[in-house]
Order: C-alpha cells, then structure tokens, then sequence
C-alpha cells in the first residue's frame, strides 16, 4: 500500500494556526475528522494525549509524529501539517517542530495499512525529503514528494530483504558487525524511525547491522543465534519488554527507542566497545551501564516492576467485580443454595466472578512483578509465591512482597550460575533456575513473609472496616482526590489498586471514592462548558455529551485534553471536586460492589444508596465545574477568530 492512499488532500492542513503543542493536535485531530476518518474525535484525541504522556513524539530535526492505534478511528490515515515558524513540541532536541505527520490507525487494523505508516516514519529520516516538505507550497507538491519517497523506500526494502537488513553485501568477518533491536509502545513510528538511523549511521561508519523489529505487526528480521553469536555487540532501543535472554554474556546497550534517534553513533561506538563487562540478562549486578540507565532510579524501577503486575491483575478484577455486580443485580443473595434468592446460574457466575478471578488476582500480581524484574524465569517462582500470598492471608501486601522477593532472587540465581560449563546451559532455565527460586520463594514466604504481612493485612482491613464520622470522610476526600490528580498516572494508580485490594478483602469504601473520584472529572468539565458557556470555543463545547457519556461510565480520560492544555487552573478544581464527591458518598453510606462500570454498577450493587452517590457525583461535579469555570480566563480574540473560521 502507498503511503498516498493514506495522506490525501482532505488530510492535508498546508499551513497550521496553532502556536503550541496542544493546538497542533487539536488542529491535526479536526482535519482527519473532516475527513471522516474518525468515529469519535474525542475519544480519538485522548488516545493521542496518552501517547504523549508516554513520550513526546517530537523526534527531533523538525519533526513531530503523534499517533495512536484506537477504534475511535474508522478508516487507516495520515494528517499533514506544517508550520513555518515552528512550534515548541518537547522534541527531543528541544528545537521547534515544523512538519506534523499525525497518524490514526485503527485497533487491529490491516498489516498493509500498518507497513505504510510506519514506511511514513522511515522515509522521514531523510534530510532531502524534509527540505522539500518544508518547502512545499501546495497539497499537490507534498503528495508528490512523498509518492517519490515512497518509490525509493520501496526499492530500498527490497535491497533489504535480499541482503537480510546487513547493510553491506561485501561484509567480511573483518569489518565490524552489530545487532539492533528497535521497539515502541504501538509500534508503527518510533520503531522503524530507530531502525532506519542506526542503519544509515551504521552505513556512514562502515560496520554492517542487522536489526529485528518489534512492530505493530510482530517481530520483523529476527536475529537468529548463529547472528548473536557473530556480533560484537547488540544495541536495544525499546519501550516496551524485549526478550534480552538471548543475549546473555554479550555486550548489551539498553536505551529507549529515542535515543536510537537521537544517539545513534554514540550507540554503535558502545555496542563495538569490547571492554564493557558481558550482560547476563537482568541477573548481573555488574552490568554495565549506559548513562540512561544510571539515571534510572531506584524509585522508578520498582514504580515500573509493580505497574507490570497491575496492568496484568486489572483484567481480572474487573471482569471478575463486573460479574459480581451482574450477581448483586439478579439479588443479592442469588448465589447462595439456601437463600430463597437463588438461581443457578448467579451462582456460576458468582464462582467465575469471585471464586476463579479474584483468586488470582495476587498470584498474577506477583507473578507479573516478578517477570518484570527477571524476564521469564522469575514469572513461576512469582506466581507461586503469590498463591501462597493468597492462602497465607498475607493479601495484596503479600502479593506484592512476593513479586519482588521471587525477581531480584532469581536474579541472584542467574548470577550466581552465571559461568556454569557451556554443557549444562540447557539445564539453568528449565531445571536450576525454577526449582530453586521457586522452592526459596515458598519457604520465605511460609515462614518468613506471611505470619507479619497476614497480621498487617487483618490491621489495615480492620482499621479500614472500623472508619466511621470524620475518618471516613477524611478516606474519601483523600482517595477522591488522588484519583483526579494525575487521571491515569501513578497517583491515579496508586489509589485504584489501593481500592482494588480492599475490596478483593470485602471493604468497599476505597472503590466508592476512587471511582466516584474518577467518574467526577470527564462530569465536572462538560457542566463547566454549560455554566460558562462563552469562555469555551465551540469545538470544546462539541465534547459536553461524550464527556457526560464518559464520566458516567468511569472513564476519567475525557477530562485528559482540557487537564493537557490548561493544568494548572484544571487539575487542583478537579481534584477539590472529585475530593468533595469521594468524602460525601462514603458519609452517605454508598457502597459499590465492583471496581468499573460507573453508573451501571452503582445502580447494580448498590441500589438502596443510588441517590447519595448521585447526590455526591453531582455536588462533586458542580463544585469542580464552578471553580474551574470562575478561575478560567475568557477566550482570547485569536481563539475566537480561530473558532469562527473552524465554524465557516
């Protein structure tokens, strides 16, 4: 597929208005709409917002690429836009953004609609195209030079696969010969625009490369063993986890995706650095380091390993709370044998729900935070330790003891069977290494871990069950707001798998205010647009319906654009709603059953308090709103001319 199927007139925006990074989203998400390439604009947005909180997709030399992979998009396509004067998009060399190339992909969408976006990106690195594209004074113009560019890629893909990504066919064992391996969150733009700076850089310094992509559409040119082994060193430039076992007693240079970028030749002079000390993979307390990494606190590693463990747990809980809610919805005591309630088939749903998910929740948890650590060879060794976290009534304190207990000690194991003969290889990964972590785990966490972690999860859980008057208030205020700081990020986190935990112990106080907390933001920014109508243009007004939708269906993303482009005046009069609306409910006696669902759950397992939660969501929502509204300054002229000439 070419790349001009995708970026098409309707899609181009010649000469962009905006004068920061927000608008030119903003901007760019209109002209696809347009264009009827988007089935939900706001919902489209916010996935592009949630990238960028990932990383700016400002690359640097001009360029800025935002994308997102999202059923909010109907149709596969490329917006264009360019800005003479540039824009401060946080690109990586912080040097304005000139050319934008917004890219919507729908979820699941077709590989060949998948290779032509991310050719887009390779075909980028090119300085010559980019002059030209800066230079373009028509839609006609650019379209041509990218159709020109998209020829030459196309032979040069072919060269690729017929030499194998090795970039020079003459290789000899002499010249130096190094691998890659480039990976990206969504794997269509940063990915393959890592791959091709290595690859140039690497042909300007003479040493052949060969590079596996871990793509939107799978592992592309994989390295196979007989590569590894050849190699001086191997450069990974990932986002995202890459199975580095393979590469155990070479040089390994770990990055993120940018620097492939940004650092090329920095990287391939370090992967040729024969002095740098073996990688073992994640065992080694040795290891050598680069700069990136040593900044890497400890902080954020262990910020890192557990956000692994949730984002695997989230799953189960909310299909397993969801399918209680269905229970509690049929009656409340459907699944009981001996109630006059009963029905066979709430009770199934009620052994799926909370039998089967919820127990294991904490074995995928540690599980998962294991893996984390010590790729695959920590994951049996976590989800044993977390099972008996489970039966040993040590609860999610000691899940989460268990994770990290079973990574950093297989860690130690692969350290310590480091240098064992080459013969007895094959035995470290499917005899040594799960026998002994996962039996050192056991008895740690039998004798060591779970008689105090047992008696701190029964204290916390009875000093939540004990909150009543101005504790319980203070519990819902805290939680409320927490969950409207960050709308997704670690304080976000923090508190939802708080609430989680107490609720798999039978406590619903914290998940009442995370989610009221959470439902309250999306609510109070479209009653904001109704109240002060005139301070929003009437682009953001458009949003008030998918913003109540959303809010009502817990789903705090909504409120993530405007949080984005105006934080300071946004965040703190969410947060005092939210906080308000958490701190009233849990005064009131609301209790939901299930950790998602918003509107449709509260109705569903909580009937008999439906009116207080109401009532909170909408004192919550209106405080947020008039605050947020009252401090708002009144639209500037060029935002209402902008908006009048959108409207035209």
């Amino acid at each position: 597929m070419r790349i001009t199927e995708l970026l098409t007139r309707e899609t181009i925006a010649m000469e962009l208005t905006s004068s920061d990074k927000e608008s030119v989203i903003d901007e760019l998400t209109n002209q696809l709409d347009r264009a009827g390439k988007l089935s939900d604009k706001e919902a489209f947005k916010t996935a592009i917002f949630d990238r960028e909180a990932q990383s700016s997709t400002g690359i640097g030399e001009g360029i800025a690429i935002p994308h997102a992979k999202v059923e909010a998009v109907k149709a596969p396509a490329i917006a264009f836009g360019k800005s003479q004067q540039g824009v401060d998009y946080q690109s990586l060399d912080m040097q304005p953004a000139h050319l934008f190339f917004m890219i919507a992909a729908p979820e699941g969408g077709a590989q060949t609609h998948l290779d032509a976006l991310a050719k887009l990106s390779s075909i980028l690195m090119d300085d010559q195209v980019r002059a030209d594209l800066l230079a373009a004074s028509t839609s006609e113009e650019v379209l041509n030079i990218i159709n020109k560019a998209d020829d030459e890629a196309a032979e040069e893909d072919s060269r690729d696969r017929h030499e194998g990504e090795v970039e020079s066919v003459s290789s000899t064992e002499e010249r130096p010969y190094i691998l890659a391996v480039t990976a990206c969150p969504t794997g269509i733009a940063h990915t393959y625009m890592a791959r091709d700076a290595l690859k140039k850089q690497a042909h300007n310094m003479g040493v052949d490369i060969k590079i596996e992509t871990n793509g939107s559409g799978g592992v592309k040119n994989r390295l196979t063993q007989e590569d590894i082994d050849r190699a001086t060193g191997i450069i990974v430039a990932a986002d995202v986890h890459v199975e580095t076992d393979r590469f155990d007693g070479k040089n390994v240079v770990e990055v993120p995706v940018a620097d492939g970028i940004k650092r090329p030749e920095e990287l391939i002079n370090i992967a040729q650095d024969t002095t740098r000390k073996p990688f073992i993979s994640r065992g080694d307390s040795n290891r050598s380091k680069t700069p990136l990494n040593e900044k890497q606190g400890v902080g954020k590693a262990i910020y890192k390993h557990l956000m692994n463990g949730v984002s695997n747990m989230l799953p189960l809980v909310i299909a397993g709370g969801i399918l209680m809610a269905v229970v509690f919805l049929i009656g409340p005591n459907s699944f009981e044998p001996k109630s006059k309630e009963y029905l066979p088939f709430a009770e199934q749903l009620w052994n799926i729900g909370n039998h089967s998910a919820f127990n294991l929740i904490i074995p995928i948890l540690a599980g998962f935070i294991a893996r984390s650590i010590a790729d695959k060879p920590g994951f049996a060794a976590g989800l044993v330790g977390g099972m008996l976290a489970f039966s040993g009534d040590s609860g999610f304190i000691g899940g989460i003891i268990a994770g990290f207990l079973a990574g950093y000690l297989t860690q130690g194991i692969k350290a310590l069977f480091s240098r064992l003969p080459q013969a007895l290889e094959g035995l470290k990964p499917t005899l040594i290494y799960p026998i002994l972590s996962v039996t050192i785990t056991g008895l740690l966490m039998i004798y060591v871990i779970n008689p105090p972690a047992s008696w701190l999860n029964h204290l916390l859980n009875h000093g939540l069950n004990s909150l009543s008057g101005a504790n319980i208030m203070l519990l819902g205020l805290i939680i409320g707001a927490m969950m409207a700081i960050d709308m997704g990020g670690p304080f976000n986190k923090a508190a939802y798998v708080f609430s989680t935990a107490a609720l798999t112990q039978g406590n619903t106080a914290p998940i009442t205010a995370a989610m009221i907390g959470g439902m309250i933001p999306p609510i109070a920014i479209a009653t904001a647009m109704l109240i002060f109508r005139k301070k929003f243009t009437k682009e953001q007004r458009g949003s008030i319906v998918p913003n109540y939708v959303m809010g009502l269906s817990f789903i705090t993303e909504g409120a993530i654009p405007f949080a984005a482009a105006d934080p300071i005046r946004v965040i703190p009069a969410m947060m005092i709603g939210s906080g308000i609306g958490g701190a009233i409910a849990l005064s009131l006696g609301s209790a939901i059953h299930a950790p998602h669902g918003g509107i449709f759950v509260i109705v569903g397992t909580d009937y008999s308090h439906v009116l207080q939660t109401l009532i909170a969501i909408g004192v919550g929502a209106l405080v947020g709103a008039i605050i947020y509204g009252l401090i708002k300054p009144k639209l500037s002229s060029e935002e209402i001319q902008a908006s009048q000439t959108m409207d035209e």
